[in-house]
């Protein structure tokens, strides 16, 4: 095999693909990129054999072949060369030359035989978004999985698609983040879980340009994410995830509105008096025109008043910082509506249309508030 291509584009495909590279395997195949230039393109491939990622390259093919290359060898190599044309050139002994410029290296590459190849998947409706969408949508209920494989259905983003609406959901026991989104076009019924690695590394390869646009497939074990010159094929989550309708109850006690900033800034000044582990809460009394949030630990202590508009019966409720913190990263809009019930009742923050939901469960602050 010889291939040339010029350098920032090779760098892109093996930035691209090395998402799919795991960190520790005891098969070395899968340690590897599989350059395949058998055909009329460049192809590279990595595969963990649950997420595999295949990307086209733009580059000239002098002679057909197929290697197989260490990632990081190769990915360490590529990145240190000058932004001129890269070549790869491949013996039958499989001894690798990868030149640019003055600077030439030799390695021993692998069999492409050997290589696991992206599973076929049988591609029927293809469901479209912009790869802005899906990015933001991501971003927006990703920090809300769990990491704890213990119950792997939380590890995953629930996928829902009826007719033109989209929904997604994540969860991990503390908290629910729901995102709501209107498709251009109507699909059919499906409903599946999608890892939450698959969803994090998509993300970091999308363009988020709102007018590139990402193709998704659902099988009954497989997501397909078409975009660009870029196919990512991931297994799915295997189960029935969490019947969340019966905690999402439109009934409130109280309703509040706040400037999101302002609300943000406050909860962020309480966390230097929260070491990590610590599992004091930050209390919110909440009277009309007023919320005044407070926190009590082992460091010490700290209050903060801010202007609310309020309806409905005062309350006094505690909650972890972080989680609040998370949830008002990722909502843009200024002004938010917090809805509540009761001390131990879920708040909910969501705005009018529903295009988000994020239910938050409130922590016994008896102790911290003496």
């Amino acid at each position: 095999m010889k291939i040339i291509c010029p350098k920032p584009n090779l760098l892109h495909g093996v930035n691209t693909v090395l998402k799919a590279v795991p960190s520790r395997t005891t098969m070395a195949i899968l340690e590897c990129i599989l350059i395949d230039a058998s055909t009329n393109e460049i192809k590279l491939t990595a595969n963990d054999m649950e997420l595999g990622i295949e990307t086209i390259i733009e580059g000239e093919i002098i002679e057909r072949g197929v290697i197989a290359l260490d990632a990081k060898i190769f990915s360490d190599i590529v990145r240190r060369f000058s932004d001129n044309d890269v070549t790869i050139e491949t013996d039958d002994s499989f001894k690798t030359a990868i030149t640019c410029e003055n600077a030439k290296y030799d390695i021993i590459g692998k069999s492409g035989e050997d290589f696991s190849y992206l599973p076929y998947i049988e591609r029927n409706q293809p469901i479209a978004l912009s790869q802005f969408t899906l990015k933001e949508v991501v971003r927006q209920t990703i920090f809300s999985i769990s990491d704890n494989d213990n119950n792997k259905l939380m590890t995953g983003e629930l996928f829902e698609v009826n007719e033109n609406q989209l929904k997604v959901v994540s969860l991990d026991g503390h908290r629910i983040s729901i995102r709501n989104i209107t498709l251009k076009d109507a699909y059919g019924h499906y409903k599946v879980i999608v890892p939450g690695k698959t969803l994090q590394e998509i993300s970091k390869i999308l363009s988020g340009d709102i007018n590139d646009y990402v193709n998704m497939f659902f099988t009954d074990n497989h997501v397909v994410f078409e975009f660009d010159k870029t196919t990512v094929v991931s297994r799915l989550i295997e189960g029935e995830y969490f019947r969340i309708e019966q905690m999402l109850s439109s009934d409130y006690e109280t309703k509040i509105k706040i400037n999101k900033r302002e609300l943000l800034d406050c909860i962020d000044r309480t966390t230097p008096l929260v070491k990590e582990g610590d599992k004091k809460p930050i209390i919110m009394n909440i009277q009309d025109g007023n919320m005044e949030l407070k926190i009590n630990s082992f460091i010490g202590s700290m209050k903060e008043n801010i202007g609310i508009q309020k309806s409905g019966k005062d309350i006094l409720i505690g909650f972890n910082p972080k989680f609040f913190i998370d949830a008002l990263r990722v909502i843009d809009e200024e002004e938010i509506t917090l809805y509540m019930v009761n001390p131990k009742a879920p708040c909910f923050i969501k705005d009018d249309n529903e295009t988000f939901i994020y239910l938050i469960l409130p922590v016994n602050f008896n102790a911290a508030s003496n």
